[in-house]
């Protein structure tokens, strides 16, 4: 059975009460999350939740998009996300007889809440700053800018004289050309 949700967070108290093995489909597509200061752009997919034998089993391929600066040039642009997230959601309160339930001693362990709600928001957050690049590039070519004066070479050259290396290594430098030469 697919449902469509429109926010990461989905009633599983039917599902609990199921046999193991049992499944939801989910559509989802969700406003986009802040990924500790950058604004992700919506969030679609779809999610599969299963009943285990002591929770349900949380399993998406999720789409979005993030808006960062090329590493490069500073030039804006959109970087798609694509994330499959797995894990595992805990109940806290017994669906038969109402009383609680002490999650799994793990760090990291995610739950559902009182209501059996449970809420992909703070794992897809999680994956999705995973999949953040950690050098975004508008283009694998990209040339930069000018050291000296700014100028986006990606345009244009500039006239600024190519860029003198360190003096600190000089002496390396030195001794790889001689080396070079005895050869």
């Amino acid at each position: 059975m697919e449902q469509n949700v429109y926010n990461l967070q989905y009633n599983v108290a039917q599902l609990l009460k199921e046999s193991i093995g049992s499944l939801r489909d989910i559509e989802v597509e969700s406003a986009g999350l802040n990924l500790d200061g950058i604004q992700s752009g919506m969030i679609r997919g779809k999610v599969k939740l299963m009943r285990t034998d002591r929770s349900i089993l949380a399993q998406a391929r999720l789409k979005s998009s993030v808006v960062m600066e090329c590493s490069r040039c500073m030039k804006e642009l959109v970087c798609p996300l694509t994330i499959n997230l797995e894990e595992e959601y805990f109940p806290t309160i017994n669906i038969l007889n109402g009383r609680p339930i002490a999650p799994p001693d793990e760090p990291g362990v995610f739950t559902m809440d009182e209501n059996h709600v449970l809420d992909l928001t703070e794992a897809v957050r999680q994956y999705l700053l995973l999949a953040l690049p950690m050098k975004p590039l508008c283009r694998v070519d990209c040339a930069g800018l000018c050291p000296a004066c700014g100028q986006d070479l990606n345009k244009r050259s500039c006239g600024c004289p190519a860029v003198q290396p360190d003096p600190r290594w000089a002496k390396l430098a030195q001794l790889a050309s001689a080396r070079g030469a005895d050869k």
